[in-house]
């Protein structure tokens, strides 16, 4: 698994809104990992705005040459609202992404390429602001450490590309932290530098399938095929 494919998937659903002549846009994207569940949250959206005149939606399942994508205009004319979003989708460089854009009409018409523009603006307003994420295998450590440490402490771990997920006060401060596996030794490494010796991290979970958040949306661009830039 550590050798997998990497690239960047949404980190969480996000949502923007924008104002077309007088029709409403509601973009929705979130990370979806099979047909089923890229179909479950279209579901989803649909019902949420259920009195909506439209809920185009468009996905891409997987990455690169093998994904599997699909759009649906719901209703627009031909061509107009589900091609467009699925081509900024599948320009993206995002993979296991799915979106539903949804039309409130507004009593204004606004032809074929208006429509072609609002549903593509749609998608990209709302990858613009998506946090993006890798999907990789990830250990998760304890490290027991008196106070005199900590603050260093706080500063290796995401120098390691790790993430802080819980920090305990007692007489000692016990942190809880989550690595790239491939990282792990190199921090272990940084932390015996850094104590003496004295501190160790101890491997309490080991997730094959880890969404672990990209520190911006353009780092994404350092995980791809399995290597790094870093």
């Amino acid at each position: 698994m550590s050798g997998m494919a990497r690239y960047p998937i949404p980190a969480r659903q996000t949502r923007v809104e924008l104002q077309v002549v007088n029709s409403r846009f509601i973009a929705t994207a979130a990370p979806v990992f099979s047909v089923d569940e890229a179909r479950a949250f279209v579901a989803r959206i649909k019902a949420e705005f259920a009195d909506a005149t439209h809920n185009v939606s468009a996905y891409v399942i997987g990455h690169g040459a093998t994904v599997v994508a699909h759009s649906t205009d719901d209703g627009e004319p031909a061509g107009t609202a589900g091609r467009p979003a699925l081509a900024v989708l599948r320009g993206s460089g995002l993979g296991d992404v799915a979106v539903v854009v949804t039309r409130y009409f507004g009593g204004t018409k606004l032809g074929s390429g208006g429509l072609v523009r609002a549903y593509g603006d749609a998608v990209r307003a709302v990858l613009d602001v998506l946090p993006h994420a890798v999907r990789m295998p990830t250990h998760t450590v304890t490290v027991v450490t008196p106070y005199p440490y900590f603050e260093r402490l706080r500063l290796l771990v995401p120098a390691h590309r790790g993430v802080i997920l819980q920090e305990e006060f007692g007489v000692e401060v016990t942190v809880t932290a989550q690595f790239p596996v491939e990282r792990l030794p190199a921090f272990r490494s940084a932390l015996q530098n850094l104590s003496s010796g004295a501190l160790q991290a101890e491997v309490v979970e080991t997730n094959e399938e880890t969404i672990l958040p990209l520190p911006t949306a353009s780092a994404g661009a350092s995980w791809t095929n399995g290597q790094e830039d870093v």
